[in-house]
């Protein structure tokens, strides 16, 4: 990692006659420039001293993004304080894998050290099903998660600790959710079912990392007060498919703790009971032994997010490899159900054409397109305010080092030019394959939808 301390000093020192706000910009271009050449922060600042501010800020811009600086003119930059404290860099120390029934299951060694079990839950299957799964384990109970998280704030190290911390509880309100599309973009009528929060996997470009206000894993130990709720709503927005689409994966992976919990079972056992509305279980595991061990219905679809090898192995850690899932897919395909992929985020660099061309044609390679319900696609975005986040957890990220920039919708996104060629080359590579799957964008302006229609 670069010597930011040093980059501050070189900066205070060359351009002194600046004020604190036009330094900060500059340290931050500086730093980014740096890290996405592989050059000292002295190299980038050569020959700028004496020039004027606008000039060098034009210079710095230029260099940094050159594609977007020009031509997605006037791109909107995104230039915050540049703060990276070495304590908030998340461990990641691959773990063991861990095995069910005998088959490997991707996933880290995970064995909490405490957990917090609210009054109301004290007697439940999730409770009882945690102390024999984890009987060294500290168990505390609490009036309630609410109360617990009362005037308590947490950290960046409390969140790279947080599978050390369950909370079993008996959720109240946030039964089900519409999907939270961001602003200005077409909606596809999709609606989560929160049956968890908290995550075990390490994506460096995941917003829980922001979004997550607790210091751990929690578990709704009442999924029947969730079914009842579902049978009370009359209508679901059917969205752009013209059927209605409830899913899970959101705000947890749908089936990395499925081992401990066993809901899939139980969902799909409601569902089969609602026909005309299908549920989806979206992982990056290839944790389906209670998917396997039941019936099989035509209104449940379990889907995978797939990247590259590559974009994988350096961003989404702890998780399952891309063969692993794609064999998970096959078992399920072959065992009746219905699959779904979602290539979302399509990471950006340099070779990324070939690398996605050859996970799609791998993915249809093994799974025949008959038992494909649907494929999305959508681009890397976040919030400005994860970006400094990402910077401390993960500082040897290479998805910062290309050209993000404001979208519509405020999100750090790549420029409009470059989405819409990416959505036009995996779209032309699926329907290379197969015209039959429904394929839609995530989270995507109309402008842009248009404009990748073929």
């Amino acid at each position: 990692m670069f010597n930011i301390n040093g980059i501050k000093k070189y900066v205070n020192f060359s351009f002194s006659r600046f004020g604190v706000n036009k330094k900060r910009e500059i340290v931050r271009l500086t730093y980014e420039i740096a890290k996405r050449e592989k050059i000292s922060f002295s190299s980038v600042l050569k020959n700028l001293k004496g020039k004027d501010f606008v000039s060098i800020k034009e210079i710095l811009l230029h260099r940094r993004f050159p594609d977007s600086y020009t031509k997605e003119y006037p791109a909107r930059f995104y230039l915050p304080k540049l703060e990276i404290n070495p304590a908030n860099k998340v461990n990641l120390v691959r773990k063991p894998l861990g095995f069910s029934n005998g088959v490997k299951i991707s996933r880290p060694a995970l064995y909490p050290k405490n957990i917090y079990i609210e009054d109301m839950a004290k007697d439940s299957y999730m409770a009882c099903r945690l102390k024999e799964l984890f009987p060294a384990a500290n168990f505390k109970q609490i009036n309630s998660l609410k109360d617990y998280l009362k005037c308590k704030s947490f950290s960046l190290k409390d969140y790279n600790q947080r599978q050390d911390n369950f909370f079993v509880i008996k959720e109240r309100y946030d039964f089900l959710k519409k999907c939270p599309c961001t602003a200005r973009a077409v909606s596809c009528g999709y609606n989560i079912l929160n049956i968890g929060f908290g995550c075990v996997y390490e994506c460096n470009y995941c917003f829980l990392q922001e979004y997550q206000n607790s210091p751990g894993i929690i578990i709704p130990a009442n999924l029947d007060d969730f079914f009842l709720r579902l049978k009370k709503i009359k209508k679901h927005s059917p969205g752009i498919f013209g059927f209605r689409r409830i899913g899970s994966g959101e705000f947890t992976d749908s089936l990395s703790l499925d081992w401990i919990t066993g809901f899939s079972c139980q969902i799909i056992d409601f569902f089969k009971k609602l026909p005309k509305m299908f549920f989806e279980f979206k992982t990056k595991s290839n944790n389906i032994q209670n998917i396997l061990n039941s019936k099989p219905q035509k209104n449940i679809v379990i889907s995978w997010s797939l990247n590259p090898k590559k974009v994988i192995a350096e961003n989404e850690f702890y998780t399952a490899t891309l063969q692993e899932r794609i064999s998970a897919a096959v078992a399920c395909a072959s065992a009746g159900f219905k699959v779904g992929f979602h290539f979302d985020p399509v990471i950006y660099y340099a070779g990324w054409q070939k690398d996605y061309e050859k996970t799609v044609n791998f993915t249809f390679d093994n799974i025949k397109e008959n038992y494909i319900a649907w494929i999305s696609l959508g681009t890397l975005r976040f919030k400005p305010s994860l970006k400094k986040i990402i910077e401390n957890r993960f500082p040897e990220n290479r998805i910062l080092n290309e050209e993000l920039v404001l979208g519509f919708d405020g999100k750090m996104r790549y420029p409009d030019y470059l989405r819409v060629e990416m959505y036009r080359d995996m779209l032309g590579w699926i329907r290379k394959r197969s015209k039959k799957p429904s394929v839609y964008l995530c989270m995507e302006e109309k402008k842009i939808w248009k404009q990748t229609a073929r």
